[in-house]
C-alpha cells in the first residue's frame, strides 16, 4: 500500500505555470498524471518510469509539460508551461503502471485543481 499526495494545484492565467508535486510514502513504483473534468473520464497526462529514464506524455501536453522525479525524495513532479484554458481540471497523480489507461493503476492520490483563466 502507498499513500499519495498532491500539492502545487492553483489558478493561474492562460500562458503561465504551475508545478504539481506528489510525495509518494513508498518508493520504487512507476508514477503517472492522470486528469478530470466533471461529467468526463480521467484522462492520462504523463507517466515516468520508476528510474525516470522512460515518459510518456498525452499529444496535448507534448512541448509544454515536463514530467521528472526524485526518487531520494519519493517525489514526482509536473511541470506545466503555456497552459491553456482546456488544461483546467482536477490533476491525480498514480502510481503503479506507465500505461495510459487509468483501471491500470492500483493508488490514487486525492486530487489538485488547477484553473486555467482566459
Amino acid at each position: 500500500q502507498v499513500q499519495l499526495v498532491e500539492s502545487g494545484g492553483g489558478l493561474v492565467q492562460a500562458g503561465g505555470s504551475l508545478r504539481l508535486s506528489c510525495a509518494a510514502s513508498g518508493s520504487g513504483y512507476h508514477m503517472a498524471w492522470f486528469r478530470q473534468t466533471p461529467g468526463k473520464e480521467r484522462e492520462f497526462v504523463s507517466s515516468i518510469s520508476w528510474s525516470g529514464i522512460s515518459t510518456d506524455y498525452t499529444d496535448s501536453v507534448k512541448g509544454r509539460f515536463t514530467i521528472s522525479r526524485d526518487n531520494a525524495k519519493n517525489t514526482v513532479y509536473l511541470q506545466m508551461n503555456s497552459l491553456k484554458p482546456e488544461d483546467t481540471a482536477v490533476y491525480y497523480c498514480a502510481a503503479g503502471s506507465v500505461l495510459q489507461i487509468a483501471r491500470a493503476y492500483k493508488y490514487w492520490g486525492q486530487g489538485t485543481q488547477v484553473t486555467v483563466s482566459s
